[in-house]
């Protein structure tokens, strides 16, 4: 029985029988509709335009539609001209003459072409959910377009309906807005595992891009996180962001799209390391700033400047939270400033840089007044920006550390476990939690970093476990004994730059081992999967990205430039539609803009479908099946007298 209560407030919306019947007929309708097709994205890491890509073309699906629809009637410099058009509308347009009879032709028979296509992608939603999608200008012309009968004299009809687009000049507009439209048809849900931020040139757009889409989930990757905790003045993390977007060249981001003013640091790094060289420093030059260049030598200085700033704030921290355990990577008090070597668990290694200027030896972890105004200068910076805040809170109403959703548990990092195959459990205060209860706390630990009330301790010690979750060994978002950044820039010896996995990483090539995974988590092994991120597949080197039979995936397959050379791919994207399960490889991005059928992505079905999958199946057609049966006590007590019809 439904509460008498809840049934009153449903009234407000179905003031009557007649509606609550119709609303009825329409939801039950759409149970029978074929399932929405979803696209699983991991560890974007700023790469806008090859996301933007992938996005735009469905992962290759919309090209797979118009060879379907016009291989054997339309020749392949057109099929490939209308896949271009579809993914990016506007340099298509941009190169055709105007105004002639052969560009007037051209749209009509584009427009036709994209008639089809939408018919195709939207033919498994609702016509009112199409419409929805529609653009408002449009909405109108585009309905009876996709909805025209064939027969002759609404043929007619249809004609005339092209025909006027074209004479009013309209013709551009409808075909960017149609263009849209099929794009939005194409996924109707968008899963990113996480990773979103750092490397790549600009997750400010992608951000952007993910805020005008519909139907998004966003799983936190450590470099989320990392970005979270800046905006949440994390000293530490204020400093982490600032140095990895100086390490990969990122000055665009930084203060061009979200604001950081970083003269104060350029100065800074100009006057103490003037004789420095800081050669170990040199950014990474994956991509060049168009409107904030920045002289390499003195980025060079930068980046050593917050370098120090940073290793000196994680030792306060470390210091300040014993219960992390991490008092190992407590590393400039342990260097030998007369020798310029540095001791670590019992061996000692020469040190590539001697110079720090403005580290104290009787007091290294102490920052100097310099560094101290240097990072709340920072930390107001990050604090006083629109565009960050926005996207931090688009983070906050669109994420968490994992889902469930339709049979698939979608998480970034691990479960951290033992090398038995035991949950591992993570002590905090008087209790420890593993599995789904550790991800859950995480999950409300993160929240209060950012909701607390400001000074608090409680949002203090949550703002300091987000740095934990960014590099802490059994952070499940980072999943790894050590951050080896200070190694890796003042330490030759390889053996000191290793990161040992948590064992979750060989743990999931055993079937047994998802299968008490997805069951910890509330699934059923038999129907269910794990979608994973956060480690680079290395195809070169004979990795999968498929584990336990077909139970796990590790999507990220390398969209980021920074790990192609490990990958030797451009990526993976999952796709789920109602008939099977697909995994499509991409090529990197920048051959693909140069030979689009060349180096179109590679799709493998690993999963076929026992019959094929309606939105009944779904979650969401669960939550319909409750609605129905809601409106069915309604409809009964309208009926019966027991509620009065409006």
């Amino acid at each position: 029985m439904v509460d008498p209560h809840y049934l009153r407030l449903l009234a407000r919306e179905y003031p009557n029988a007649d509606a609550a019947a119709s609303e009825i007929i329409n939801l039950n309708a759409i149970r029978y509709l074929p399932k929405g097709t979803e696209y699983f994205f991991s560890d974007l890491h700023g790469e806008y335009e090859a996301f933007g890509y992938l996005l735009n073309s469905a992962s290759g699906i919309i090209r797979d539609k118009i060879e379907w629809l016009f291989q054997k009637s339309v020749g392949l410099p057109d099929r490939e001209e209308l896949a271009d058009l579809i993914y990016k509308p506007e340099p298509v347009l941009a190169a055709k003459e105007k105004g002639t009879d052969a560009y007037h032709e051209w749209c009509r028979i584009t427009i036709y072409r994209l008639v089809q296509v939408c018919k195709t992608v939207s033919s498994k939603y609702t016509r009112s959910k199409v419409r929805k999608k529609m653009p408002e200008q449009f909405a109108y012309i585009i309905d009876e377009l996709l909805h025209a009968d064939t027969e002759e004299t609404k043929e007619q009809y249809y004609g005339e309906i092209i025909h006027s687009i074209i004479r009013t000049d309209m013709a551009e507009p409808f075909i960017i807005a149609i263009s849209r439209l099929i794009r939005q048809c194409s996924i109707d849900m968008l899963h990113i595992i996480g990773d979103i931020f750092d490397r790549g040139p600009h997750a400010d757009i992608v951000m952007d891009e993910l805020m005008g889409y519909h139907d998004v989930d966003i799983q936190w990757g450590n470099h989320d996180i990392s970005w979270m905790g800046a905006a949440t003045g994390n000293l530490a993390l204020v400093a982490n962001v600032v140095r990895l977007g100086i390490s990969y060249n990122n000055f665009d981001l930084l203060e061009d799209g979200y604001g950081i003013n970083l003269r104060a640091l350029s100065m800074f790094a100009a006057e103490v390391y003037q004789d420095d060289p800081c050669t170990i420093f040199t950014p990474h030059i994956l991509d060049e700033n168009t409107y904030d260049p920045v002289d390499i030598p003195l980025a060079a200085k930068m980046h050593k400047a917050i370098a120090i700033i940073q290793f000196k704030l994680e030792g306060q921290l470390i210091a300040r939270h014993p219960e992390y355990q991490m008092e190992d990577r407590i590393l400039l008090d342990k260097i030998d400033f007369r020798k310029g070597t540095i001791s670590i668990q019992g061996q000692t290694y020469e040190l590539t840089d001697r110079l720090f200027p403005t580290v104290s030896p009787e007091c290294p972890l102490e920052l100097t007044q310099a560094e101290e105004d240097l990072i709340h200068t920072l930390a107001v910076s990050f604090a006083h920006s629109e565009r960050l805040a926005k996207h931090i809170k688009y983070l906050y109403a669109h994420g968490g550390m994992y889902k469930c959703v339709n049979s698939n548990l979608l998480y970034h990092g691990c479960i951290p476990m033992t090398e038995d195959g035991a949950f591992d459990c993570i002590p905090f205060g008087d209790t420890s939690r593993c599995g789904r209860e550790l991800l859950d706390y995480i999950d409300d630990q993160v929240h209060c970093a950012y909701f607390a009330v400001p000074g608090s301790a409680e949002r203090q010690n949550a703002s300091d476990f987000l740095w934990y979750l960014w590099c802490g060994p059994k952070s499940p978002l980072f999943g790894k004994s050590k951050l080896a950044a200070f190694e890796r820039y003042f330490i030759l010896e390889p053996e000191t730059h290793v990161e040992r996995r948590n064992p979750y990483y060989s743990l999931i090539e055993d079937r047994s081992i998802c299968e008490k995974i997805l069951r910890e988590f509330g699934l059923d092994p038999t129907c269910s999967h794990i979608v994973n991120g956060h480690v680079p597949v290395k195809i070169r080197q004979g990795e999968s990205p498929i584990k336990a039979g077909g139970l796990l995936f590790i999507i990220d397959g390398g969209i980021s430039k920074a790990y192609q050379k490990q990958t030797g791919i451009g990526g993976y994207t999952l796709i789920f539609n109602s008939h099977h399960l697909a995994l499509a490889q991409h090529k990197p991005y920048e051959l693909a803009k140069q030979n689009l059928s060349k180096n179109a992505p590679s799709m493998q079905i690993v999963e076929i479908m026992p019959h094929r999958l309606t939105v009944n199946d779904t979650d969401n057609g669960r939550n319909i099946a409750r609605q129905i049966e809601e409106l069915t006590e309604l409809l009964k007590a309208y009926r019966s007298g027991q509620m009065k019809e409006r």
